[in-house]
């Protein structure tokens, strides 16, 4: 899987939003698949248009800011890309950074902000929400 960075480098690189569209669903092409196991009504991400599904996991880190690891997968191309994107974004951070994240930054900066669709914007704000409420959990935990 890409990093953050990686994938940052590489859409500021495209700069037609064709090109950038291509690269979002090749990005979602090299995610992990999920295993069916764990593609259940448990870890499925209400809110979202597709099925998404995410799972979160903690390893230790900082007192009371675990380092938290996400696996995520959706059944949709593009939305599989945007979750690719998300889990580089977070999976390996610790909780009081992925509490922090703008995913509504992020998706400008990569130049997709304007041309998400509002059904996928909103399917992603809760993928992140979601994320983030991991994230406070595990700090709670911690």
């Amino acid at each position: 899987m890409s990093t953050l960075q990686t994938i940052i480098d590489d859409f500021e690189y495209l700069e037609d939003w064709e090109d950038r569209y291509r690269y979002l669903i090749e990005i979602g092409k090299a995610l992990p698949e999920m295993p069916a196991s764990e593609q259940i009504d448990e870890n499925k991400v209400r809110g979202c248009a597709s099925q998404v599904w995410l799972v979160a996991e903690t390893e230790p880190g900082a007192p009371g800011d675990p380092v938290m690891v996400f696996r995520g997968d959706s059944d949709a191309h593009i939305v599989r890309g945007l979750v690719a994107i998300v889990l580089a974004a977070t999976s390996g951070q610790k909780a009081s950074a992925v509490e922090a994240l703008d995913e509504a930054a992020l998706m400008s900066r990569l130049g997709l902000g304007e041309h998400l669709s509002t059904q996928r914007a909103n399917g992603l704000r809760s993928m992140v929400l979601r994320i983030k409420a991991h994230a406070a959990a595990a700090r709670a935990d911690g």
